[in-house]
């Protein structure tokens, strides 16, 4: 078997367009969505994503700026421009780059964020509220792996996932929201990790695999049994042995898993499209919140 490719960026379309809408009523009653990232320092990674996420942004219609503090910022310095934007009424969402430079504390700058324009869900009280299954905005990541698998026609319902991975980020969030007693969710959620005896012995009982490693091609075909669904997140460079230039991939051997998945996301174009668009998601509906 062939696995079936679920297309991340023709689902990232699909939210877009429902988004749009959502921002023209708001935009009738004169609001704006407004996302304002902060970048300390000048970290490649976050360059990137604030790249993404500012295209994102100007395809969907939701207004961005980030604020940018140099790499000698202080403690005090980050937290005022964070106290700033909670203020600032015409701000929906703030989303902190990490990782921080080595002498900020990334705790204690992601608490202070209001909850109610904490669009990556990074404040612990909105991780609290997650895990307690209460009213609060996703990490964008595990919820685009849950958009993805639910409009793929692969609902976790009643379904056993195994992660593998269990960073603050990805791993943790994406298993107390696939635990809820909630549409979309309700699944038997196993985590694996570093300490995992027999790892492939607990993959292959998945119906649905999540990959979250950070290591390149880390779950291999023997790991995975026919029909499983694969849901990669991902994202490394290796050397192409053809052109000898970094390329991007998951953290699945995907060439040899989708012979045996019954579906699999790629790398690039599966969980990666969908993520800044869930933030998207977030910032609308705080500021559909902020409207009532």
């Amino acid at each position: 078997m062939t696995a079936e490719i679920i297309d991340g960026k023709k689902i990232a379309l699909e939210i877009q367009t429902e988004l749009k809408l959502r921002i023209s009523r708001l935009q009738a009653k004169g609001i704006s969505p407004k996302l304002i990232t902060i970048l300390v320092g000048e970290d490649p990674a976050s360059l990137s994503y604030l790249r993404g996420i500012t295209r994102t942004c100007s395809e969907t219609g939701v207004t961005t700026d980030c604020a940018r503090l140099p790499s000698a910022a202080t403690q005090q310095d980050l937290l005022g421009k964070i106290a700033e934007l909670n203020r600032d009424q015409s701000v929906h969402g703030i989303l902190l780059f990490l990782p921080l430079p080595k002498h900020l504390n990334a705790i204690e700058a992601e608490s202070t964020i209001s909850p109610a324009k904490d669009v990556d869900g990074t404040n612990p009280i909105s991780t609290g509220k997650l895990l307690l299954g209460e009213d609060t905005f996703f990490p964008s990541t595990p919820y685009g792996v849950q958009e993805l698998l639910v409009r793929s026609g692969h609902a976790p319902e009643g379904k056993h996932v195994v992660i593998v991975g269990r960073s603050n980020i990805v791993g943790k969030p994406l298993a107390g929201i696939l635990l809820q007693r909630k549409p979309g969710a309700n699944a038997t959620v196993t985590v694996c990790h570093t300490g995992t005896k027999n790892l492939p012995e607990i993959t292959q009982l998945a119906d649905i695999l999540v990959a979250a490693v950070g290591k390149a091609r880390a779950i291999t075909a023997d790991m995975v049994r026919e029909g499983t669904v694969v849901i990669d997140v991902g994202v490394n460079f290796v050397p192409d042995p053809v052109t000898g230039k970094n390329k991007q991939v998951g953290d699945v051997d995907f060439d040899a898993v989708k012979e045996k998945a019954a579906a699999i996301t790629p790398v690039p174009g599966g969980t990666g499209a969908v993520t800044s668009i869930m933030l998207m998601v977030n910032t609308v509906r705080a500021a559909e919140e902020s409207s009532k």
